[in-house]
């Protein structure tokens, strides 16, 4: 009797630790992810809050990484610079969800590479152009900097990472019979693809300009849905 009593004992907190081991590791898990969900409406509130408050800007005719030009550009360059830590962030809680399943490995790669792309742009400033900051011609850069190039390239590469994350993700889903989900990851990177070609093509149209802003957006809404999502399949998460 005195045994099995000890046996007990014994046992119980073994299964306590075993609880409390699991728990940690998803609460980190829950928390990288959550770098995707809030990256996305910082950085849209942020530039937008810039947009209609800095003098000479106009959305329509601007991309908002002119905005790290000028006196007050340090906070567009801060604003890439933590929403693209926010998304490498969020790649790493990707890693930990996903794999190794389909899409496991090349899914979080792409999320981590358009944070990257972000950050580069933020390292890399724009060339002012279109008119922004108030005094410079219209139209693009005649003599384009080394540091305007390679921000074009850092985001440019950003952008098709994501793209490229929106097909990855959408095979996983429709293998796992999630078509919703799929066709939902589909759309985002067929729009996204289609507005950046727009943008890249420096055409200076309006409505390209506007097309490229709103599928940034969708771009951004999308990491979030995905990444709210997977946080709410984990143990323990609230239904």
């Amino acid at each position: 009797m005195r045994s099995e009593i000890r046996s007990e004992i014994s046992i119980q907190p073994a299964a306590e630790a075993s609880d409390a081991s699991t728990a940690s590791p998803t609460k980190w898990t829950r928390a990288l992810l959550a770098g995707g969900v809030v990256a996305g409406p910082l950085y849209v509130v942020v530039g937008l809050a810039q947009a209609v408050t800095r003098s000479g800007f106009d959305l329509s005719r601007q991309e908002l990484s002119l905005l790290a030009n000028g006196p007050l550009g340090w906070i567009q360059i801060a604003n890439l610079v933590v929403s693209g830590l926010m998304v490498v962030a969020c790649a790493v809680g990707l890693r930990k969800v996903l794999y190794p399943g389909r899409g496991g490995v090349w899914g979080p790669r792409l999320v981590g590479a358009y944070g990257v792309g972000l950050v580069g742009a933020a390292v890399f400033v724009a060339d002012p152009a279109n008119g922004f900051p108030p005094g410079t011609p219209a139209g693009p850069p005649v003599h384009p900097s080394w540091h305007g190039s390679l921000h074009f390239v850092a985001a440019g590469l950003g952008f098709l990472a994501l793209i490229a994350a929106c097909f990855v993700v959408a095979r996983r889903f429709a293998a796992g019979g999630q078509r919703g989900w799929s066709a939902y990851s589909v759309a985002t990177g067929v729009l996204y693809l289609a507005a950046f070609a727009g943008i890249a093509s420096g055409s200076g149209n309006r409505v390209i300009n506007v097309a490229f802003g709103l599928a940034v957006a969708l771009g951004w809404a999308w990491l979030g849905a995905l990444a709210a999502r997977l946080a709410a399949g984990l143990p323990g998460a609230r239904g």
